[in-house]
């Protein structure tokens, strides 16, 4: 579940943003912020399970908000946490999953956006009504299916094209710290962008400090916290490391930057350069269940939050406005949303990166036991 809550649309939408935005150096950046991520992320997971606890109903749960009013005695921040997350994944988040998807179809299939809205609000309903089992259910099995697929189709483009991949990492290279020079000054970006799009969209993409993921962390069977912690941050490099860094090597292998295409669309030319007129379905498609998957993880995380502040009795009422939600979102502009979850997901940051510091005491204890 942790896994399929990474594994989205950062690395799809996200990658192809960043360099659109950032320039090809934006990755570089990406690779940074996911390398120091791992610390972070193992931390996280590492506190889940030092912290966890049950329900009123007997269910293990646990998250930041547990460690932040356990570990470090403020309530205070552990409620501002919860209400930061429900709103940047449970609302937001979820809204740049669906318009991502509804993009992805409007351009493969020319499916009106409203429908896909319909459609995918219908199936997150059917998830989300059937409680953590059926979660669990479907993501561990569509999760490495979808992953398969994606990869294969992209190596597919790689071998088509493996006299650019040299090229193509020189460009993400000189791209970190001279942007026009690395794309022709196609891309005006500077070094500041490339930094700045490229760790945004890396946290959107593997969530590393995010204290996302530390809520399906907390619920594992494990005879030690840190074995939780070590499958954590190999959850972050199989999110950045492989699955981003395709997205990003079909884009810059293929040649698809012309300084006006961005997101998922970006991804789809590329795809299409790459494998021809079955790219963007090929895109969609796999977007879908990427996606899908990331809205389940997500609405979870958001769900364990209101029970923290609000019990059981209000999570009916969350479910309904996370469907509202993802309806809005299919047919948003795409700028506006992800400029929203840029701000939000900042926001939730802050808590959590502060308890982490706080504890970093704890976590080496651990680790050292």
């Amino acid at each position: 579940t942790a896994i399929a809550a990474q594994v989205g649309t950062g690395n799809l939408a996200g990658a192809a943003t960043a360099i659109a935005m950032g320039g090809p150096g934006a990755i570089f950046w990406m690779w940074i912020a996911a390398f120091f991520g791992m610390a972070t992320i193992f931390a996280e997971a590492v506190l889940a399970q030092t912290y966890k606890t049950t329900d009123d109903q007997g269910h293990v749960t646990g998250g930041p908000a547990y460690y932040i009013s356990k570990g470090l005695g403020s309530k205070r921040l552990a409620a501002f946490f919860s209400i930061s997350i429900i709103i940047a994944l449970g609302f937001i988040g979820n809204m740049v999953q669906s318009n991502s998807i509804a993009d992805a179809f409007q351009t493969a299939f020319s499916l009106p956006p409203l429908l896909i809205g319909v459609i995918i609000s219908a199936l997150a309903a059917f998830v989300f009504f059937g409680g953590m089992g059926r979660i669990a259910a479907f993501t561990e099995k569509v999760v490495p299916i979808m992953a398969a697929l994606y990869l294969l189709g992209g190596l597919i483009v790689l071998l088509a094209n493996a006299s650019h991949i040299i090229p193509a990492l020189k460009m993400v290279f000189v791209g970190a710290f001279d942007p026009a020079a690395a794309t022709g000054g196609i891309i005006g970006a500077s070094i500041k962008e490339a930094i700045r799009y490229g760790v945004a969209r890396g946290l959107f993409s593997n969530e590393a400090g995010m204290g996302s993921t530390p809520h399906a962390h907390a619920l594992a069977r494990v005879q030690h916290p840190c074995q939780q912690g070590l499958v954590a941050y190999v959850g972050l490099f199989f999110d950045t490391f492989i699955v981003l860094n395709m997205t990003a090597l079909v884009i810059l292998v293929t040649g698809s930057i012309d300084g006006s295409t961005t997101g998922i669309a970006l991804t789809q030319k590329a795809f299409t350069d790459g494998l021809g007129a079955i790219g963007p379905g090929f895109v969609a498609v796999c977007l879908f269940f990427f996606a899908f998957t990331t809205i389940v993880g997500w609405y979870f995380f958001g769900e364990q939050n209101v029970k923290y502040l609000l019990g059981l009795r209000w999570v009916p009422s969350y479910r309904v406005l996370v469907l509202c939600f993802l309806m809005l979102g299919s047919f948003l502009h795409v700028g506006l949303v992800w400029e929203l979850a840029d701000f939000f997901n900042g926001i939730m940051v802050i808590p959590n990166v502060i308890a982490l510091l706080a504890l970093s005491g704890l976590v080496t204890k651990v680790l050292k036991d």
